[in-house]
């Protein structure tokens, strides 16, 4: 098991004065009433949450960000027992959840696929696993590119996780369990103490076992995170935390998909809910994660305020997987099968800082932020394919075949290094008129080698690009905002996981995000918010996995996401809290509207309740509607098509004490037999048949 390095935790010390914090800023006694906090994650109550820094790095209502943002806070995350990103996103209109081949959380967001743009407080957690919410305060999804804020990638917005973070004066003693109808548990603990007048320590702990309703499937995670902090004096605080994330399960590719009429798309197989189609004890994936974060906070003066980060994360993952490989000759035939093992080792560094200036200018008030960011990420990628005693396998006698892992198709070491500095102006025009503008300068540099040739082979490409964002926002009335933004993001050829670049590629320039976003927020009262939002996003000099290659990408030219998005979140009465939502979304290629892009449904509809009938009891209620996608984009006319669904959940709260409640939570509520998501046109999951779990938790 890797352990810290003593250079890095040196390093790490020696830069806390150099180094920025990024979500989180000084807490203020006066502004949030909270002198418990040391360390602040945003304001939020029940449902409804109303500030945030992540989307400006700056501590700034919601209201005054043009900008789709969601977030989940952790009332929500509890209700609704969340237990991964993938439950969360179900629930927010535009997100789409893929299936990540198993081992990886995997989104598409306004038609842009994803595996890297996942953020920890502010700071990029690129890299491929499954993340937990054992620790984790609110889950915050904003919408479009925005590279003055996250640099790179992040094409159809970012999503972020804010960690919870220690109290100052109050002694926590909390924990949960958990179990379901499929045998899957779970227990957590979250403690809080103080260590005197000037610290506290939050130690947050979980365990899990992973099964679930398809043959073969499971596994188990565990993870702990002890996290520091410090009042150094009146203005300035300090945290550290460490994380340590052990996790192992099956890899499952889901289903194949099986031919209906000749021109056209395949569907999913029907009556294989719960079969297998890898290899038992052959398919796993595992995980080992050491993950520290040093966070300064404190003010340089009454006006201007410094936040820092560093983070240091060492990641030892592999995977092994055998996968349908084709469609499925007949409903009762055979399907081809395929083999690799992927084994990845990644180092990141990152370090990010920040001052935020209040300064008047006659009439006008701005809110400055000057920013810098620094990065060197290292990577080291193999991949052997599989040999198979059998190619196929039958549906009605399925003989699991043996499995060889001899033959090595990649073998990748890459260095990137990257350097950001940014401006951005939030300026007040009177009571009624702001604006946001801003530009971030980046220099991403890759340098690696291929060492599978008998020579071997360096890559390298360094990109310089200047990144805008401009936003105007109109409040006719205190509680109503109307905006309009433009933004840009960009994604260098190495894509999200810098595994190689081809010759071709290496003189490419990189893919361009570009959005257009209307939009209105409407406080409908301080515990209820509304938001509609109207936007158009193109990506150029656009790639996508190739549906006939798993493995391989395609250039597609200009893609092109037309939309509208509304929401809802907070208390309709002071008994019923709601967070739902809706979406459309027309996500194809430019000048040619038949080629539409994968796991990008047109309709996409939630709606979670809660309501409490008295102090003890509460019941809640959750409906899921997804229209019909493509499983891949749809270059040809049977590609595969997952029919649209909806679901319903439930659940059931009681209060045995002030210190303990009593919670169900039904799942899939009239078994309805759905398709969730899938990785390509042979690679479906299906959706859990109804399943209960029982929770019980406890505070002191």
């Amino acid at each position: 098991m890797p352990r810290l390095p003593a250079s890095i935790i040196t390093m790490l010390s020696a830069s806390a004065f150099a180094q920025p914090a990024f979500a989180e800023e000084v807490f203020d006694v006066e502004a949030y009433d909270d002198s418990r906090t040391i360390i602040v994650t945003g304001v939020s109550d029940g449902y409804l949450a109303t500030n945030t820094v992540t989307a400006t790095k700056t501590d700034t209502p919601l209201m005054n960000i043009p900008q789709t943002i969601n977030v989940v806070t952790r009332d929500q995350l509890d209700d609704q027992a969340h237990h991964s990103l993938a439950d969360i996103l179900r629930y927010v209109p535009g997100t789409t959840v893929g299936q990540g081949e198993g081992n990886r959380d995997q989104i598409t967001l306004r038609g842009q696929n994803t595996t890297a743009d996942f953020f920890l407080d502010g700071v990029r957690d690129d890299v491929q696993y499954y993340r937990g919410l054992y620790n984790i305060e609110r889950v915050e999804i904003l919408k479009g590119p925005y590279a003055l804020i996250f640099g790179r990638g992040g094409g159809g917005g970012i999503i972020n996780r804010v960690q919870k973070s220690p109290l100052s004066d109050d002694i926590i003693y909390a924990g949960q369990a958990s179990i379901n109808s499929f045998g899957a548990y779970d227990i957590s603990a979250d403690v809080n103490a103080p260590l005197s007048d000037v610290a506290a320590v939050r130690i947050n702990a979980v365990y899990e076992n992973l099964d679930s309703h398809r043959d073969f499937v499971g596994g188990e995670r565990y993870a702990w995170n002890p996290y520091v902090a410090f009042k150094l004096n009146d203005a300035w605080k300090l945290g550290l935390s460490y994380e340590y994330v052990h996790d192992n399960r099956t890899t499952d590719r889901g289903i194949p998909s099986i031919a209906t009429a000749a021109g056209q798309p395949n569907r999913p197989i029907a009556g294989y809910r719960d079969q297998f189609f890898g290899v038992p004890d052959v398919n796993y994936t595992q995980l080992q994660a050491h993950i520290a974060k040093l966070r300064l906070d404190g003010a340089l003066a009454s006006n201007v305020s410094f936040s820092g980060t560093i983070l240091y994360g060492d990641y030892d993952k592999i995977y092994l997987n055998v996968y349908p490989n084709g469609a499925v000759t007949a409903q009762n035939g055979t399907v081809a099968l395929a083999a690799y093992s992927d084994p990845t080792q990644r180092e990141n560094f990152i370090a990010q800082a920040n001052l935020v200036w209040d300064v008047e200018t006659g009439a006008l008030t701005h809110k400055i932020l000057v920013g810098s960011e620094y990065g060197d990420q290292k990577s080291a990628n193999r991949r052997f394919n599989g040999t198979l005693s059998t190619p196929t396998i039958s549906l009605t006698n399925p003989l699991f075949p043996t499995v060889t892992f001899n033959a090595l198709s990649r073998d990748t070491v890459s260095d990137v290094k990257f350097f950001s500095t940014y401006v951005q102006d939030q300026i007040s025009f009177g009571e009624h008129i702001d604006v946001v503008a801003g530009l971030r300068y980046d220099n991403f540099d890759i340098e690696g080698t291929d060492l599978l040739p008998a020579v071997d082979r360096p890559f390298a490409r360094k990109d310089e690009k200047v990144s805008p964002r401009l936003g105007l926002i109109f409040k006719p009335q205190e509680n109503i905002s109307l905006y309009g933004s433009y933004s840009q993001s960009f994604l260098p050829r190495s894509g999200d996981q810098f595994l190689a670049l081809t010759v071709t590629q290496q003189n490419l320039a990189p893919e361009k995000f570009t959005n257009y976003e209307l939009g209105a927020k409407w406080d409908v009262r301080p515990n209820l918010n509304m938001t509609l939002a109207v936007f158009q996003l193109e990506r150029s000099n656009a790639t996508t996995p190739d549906p006939s290659n798993p493995v391989a990408s395609i250039n597609v030219g200009t893609t092109r996401t037309q939309g509208v998005e509304l929401s809802v979140t907070g208390n309709i009465t002071s008994s019923w809290q709601v967070h739902g939502g809706y979406s459309y979304q027309d996500a194809v290629l430019a000048g040619n509207d038949s080629v539409r892009l994968g796991q990008v449904p047109r309709h996409q509809a939630s709606l979670w309740n809660r309501y409490d009938f008295s102090d003890q009891f509460a019941a809640g209620l959750g409906i899921i509607h997804q229209s019909s996608q493509f499983a891949a984009i749809r270059t040809v006319s049977n590609t595969t098509k997952l029919p649209a669904f909806t679901r319903l959940d439930a659940a059931l709260y009681y209060d045995l004490s002030d210190a303990l409640q009593l919670q169900l939570n039904i799942e899939n509520l009239l078994n309805t037999d759905y398709f969730s998501d899938a990785h390509n046109n042979n690679n479906i999951s299906t959706g859990a048949p109804l399943n209960a779990r029982v929770t019980i938790r406890a505070k002191f």
